[in-house]
């Protein structure tokens, strides 16, 4: 196997170009995200720790994962940084990396719920405290740019809940998850912010309190927006709930910002991308597109085009909706092109989000701009 060479001063991050991640409902490869180097884990030897409020503690080996009821789930996986470029340059600066609309991946995800890692060690929560209690996930195998390792939680609730398929995954489209992947064994929280999806797992901990690590407690906050610098942030860190569920959101991936774009001969063009539905709130039910500036707008058509052997069971609830629409349009330049989504329980797009500083969840209309129309 060639191993890929990153650093904790030079991580893997990456995201496709938007045109090309569009045309797959299932997605494969370009969406990386990570605050270190990428570690090479055996497999034959790497365990699981489960520790805290459980009954006994338990150390689970990969065979042990993979003796466990294996359960499959379709869904998005995407930064809370996601669309961070479009609230920089549409509102104002921010603190993180330049994600432009590319920082997601949608696949199907296999191996056993976090409930049926729980129940094996057996958790020793009282059913009165079980709202106040956090499961709490690390990866000790490398140092982060802001930790000595790298942390995350949920709230132990949701976990037990198996209608919410949190799980300890072990493949990824039907193989083995790869290095950049997690590999041997990750988190997977379908509808919850990527950053608790933690990859390359060392060990959950039941525990009153959420995991202490950096990235769970400075960072992955929706700050207010007098909030507005490092120094700043400081006084709102500890007052501000983690980021949890992701919002509804959509995006224009073809055509692709700053390009000319020829009419069909009836004066109309065809505009794609994809939509992603709030939380548990999913699935997407409807997506529209304007080219008057939001006067107007017209349905897209939704393409869930889920192809495995097991559609007819799978649900698409925490899934991504790739959708089309063919417009009339005027020539012009610097035309822009505007979509929202809506899913399942009402939640829709606003136009415009209040900034904040380190530009997460950012969820304002999609848009291809500065197009030039012939």
């Amino acid at each position: 196997m060639v191993q890929l060479v990153y650093s904790v001063e030079k991580p893997l991050n990456r995201e496709p170009e938007l045109d090309k991640l569009v045309q797959s409902f299932i997605t494969q490869d370009g969406y990386d995200r990570n605050h270190g180097p990428i570690p090479y884990i055996d497999i034959d030897t790497h365990r699981v720790a489960v520790t805290g409020l459980v009954n006994h503690e338990i150390s689970l080996s990969i065979a042990d994962l993979q003796a466990l009821p294996q359960h499959h789930v379709v869904s998005a996986l995407q930064c809370a940084g996601n669309r961070r470029h479009t609230m920089r340059t549409k509102l104002k600066e921010v603190c993180g990396i330049d994600w432009y609309d590319g920082a997601v991946m949608n696949c199907k995800w296999s191996g056993p719920l976090l409930k049926d890692v729980l129940d094996k060690a057996g958790v020793k929560v009282e059913e009165g405290k079980m709202s106040e209690a956090h499961v709490a996930f690390a990866c000790f195998q490398t140092t982060t740019q802001d930790d000595s390792y790298y942390g995350a939680s949920i709230p132990l609730s949701r976990a037990m809940n198996p209608e919410n398929a949190i799980m300890i995954a072990l493949e990824m489209n039907g193989k083995p998850l790869t290095p950049n992947r997690g590999a041997p064994v990750r988190v997977v929280t379908p509808g919850i912010a990527g950053a608790r999806c933690v990859k390359w797992l060392d060990q959950i901990s039941v525990q009153m309190c959420e995991s202490q690590n950096y990235y769970q407690q400075q960072d992955y906050k929706i700050l207010p927006p007098e909030a507005d610098s490092k120094e700043k942030a400081k006084e709102w860190w500890g007052k501000v709930s983690s980021i949890e569920e992701m919002p509804v959101n959509s995006v224009v991936g073809i055509p692709k910002s700053g390009t000319t774009v020829q009419r069909d001969a009836d004066g109309t063009i065809e505009v794609r991308g994809y939509a992603l539905p709030s939380g548990a709130d999913g699935p997407i039910v409807k997506v529209e597109v304007s080219v008057d500036d939001g006067q107007s707008w017209e349905e897209a058509e939704l393409i869930n085009e889920y192809e495995g052997e097991d559609a007819k069971n799978v649900e698409l609830k925490w899934a991504w909706a790739l959708w089309k629409a063919r417009v009339k349009i005027d020539k012009g330049k610097s035309v822009t092109i505007y979509s929202r989504a809506m899913d399942r329980s009402g939640n829709v797009q606003e136009k415009c989000p209040t900034w904040n500083y380190r530009g997460v969840c950012y969820n304002g209309y999609g848009e291809a701009f500065d197009l030039e129309i012939v």
